[in-house]
């Protein structure tokens, strides 16, 4: 529910551009080797389900639900927060709003103390059955290592957002390994998100229905298909929240997953640069298969590879299925599916099948 671009502001660099959110998050990431990865992984996560394991699901959210909703990131739009709210309450949901939502600090919405704050209220709320992300932009990863997860395992709740909360969608897995998911925010616009992305995240939080998205032949990374079928946990996200948090304590442990990346205003060579910083580090080398969601707004210089070319490079050789073109992401018509839930891709016939994330 919010707009496909999310830079918080615009700032120069040296070819007269903004810098790109990946430039921003790395000034505050976790320098990571593969050593450092594949310790991290292979000890932090102890609470999350491992291959076959069962995942921790929330109930179905019904009429007369308390959601209440949270900005980890930055600030939303009030007139945008205001149409997000009117869809959620159309479907018989109480909102609530955290008490910095609208809080400004810098490009944040609010101190880290103040977002923290909100965010752990919401999760640890019993009360509270789901809980919707403001938006994205940044900060998450900020506040993401100080999120109190007890009341999670006591009380499973919906949690959803995209883009910068994939942080939180890495940590809630970690450490109790609960399904959430990856869908649009309360910031909503109507050209972007229209009734297919309202109607998608309704089914996906509010019935037990298997969620199916088709590959879609207009989006940027539908060219990109290694035939066969593949099944795993679904896991993944924003591409440079992934590759910024290699080795910090919202990565998730790929071994066995379908994993799913998409991203926004971020050049081919960028898209390169964390495709090749995933193999360095073992990751492509232990996934079952590729997902790949709406490649947004990826612009690169005359002559060069475009972001189909450079996936086709990075992820051809890995010997799973790969499949692009889904309706996932910043993109116009973005839909929902849930993470951590067991998940099928079949290239050939543009599937991706997911479990359903809710009980």
């Amino acid at each position: 529910m919010e707009n496909s671009r999310v830079d918080p502001i615009p700032a120069p660099r040296a070819g007269g551009g903004a810098l790109s959110r990946r430039h921003m998050l790395r000034t505050g990431a976790v320098a990571a080797g593969g050593a450092l990865l594949v310790g991290a992984a292979g000890t932090a996560a102890e609470a999350a389900p491992r291959r076959g394991g069962t995942p921790l699901r929330a109930r179905a959210l019904v009429p007369g639900d308390r959601v209440r909703v949270v900005s980890p990131g930055s600030t939303p739009d009030p007139v945008l927060m205001n149409r997000g709210m009117e869809i959620l309450r159309s479907w018989g949901l109480e909102v609530e709003l955290g008490q910095h939502v609208f809080t400004r600090y810098g490009y944040l919405a609010g101190t880290d103390a103040q977002r923290l704050a909100d965010l752990n209220d919401a999760l640890n709320d019993p009360d509270v059955q789901a809980v919707f992300a403001a938006r994205g932009g940044y900060g998450t990863q900020r506040i993401v290592d100080q999120i109190k997860v007890a009341g999670i395992r006591r009380s499973p709740k919906v949690v959803v957002g995209f883009s910068d909360i994939t942080s939180i969608h890495g940590k809630l897995w970690r450490d109790t390994g609960l399904v959430t998911f990856y869908g649009p925010m309360v910031n909503w616009t109507d050209s972007r998100t229209g009734p297919d992305s309202a109607e998608a995240l309704r089914r996906a939080v509010m019935t037990t229905a298997p969620v199916v998205v088709q590959r879609d032949p207009a989006e940027t990374a539908a060219p990109v298909m290694v035939p066969g079928r593949a099944s795993g946990r679904l896991l993944g996200g924003c591409l440079t929240l992934l590759s910024t948090s290699l080795g910090a304590g919202d990565a998730p442990d790929f071994d066995d997953a379908i994993l799913f990346f998409e991203d926004v205003d971020e050049a081919p060579y960028s898209i390169d640069m964390m495709l090749t910083e995933l193999r360095r580090v073992g990751v492509l080398r232990r996934v079952a298969g590729v997902a790949i969601g709406q490649i947004t707004n990826s612009v690169g210089e005359p002559g060069e590879w475009d972001a189909a070319a450079v996936l086709k490079d990075r992820l051809y050789d890995l010997g799973v299925p790969v499949l692009g073109g889904l309706r996932l992401g910043h993109g116009n018509g973005q839909l929902t599916v849930p993470l951590g839930a067991r998940a099928t891709i079949d290239a050939q016939a543009g599937t991706l099948t997911v479990e359903p994330g809710v009980s």
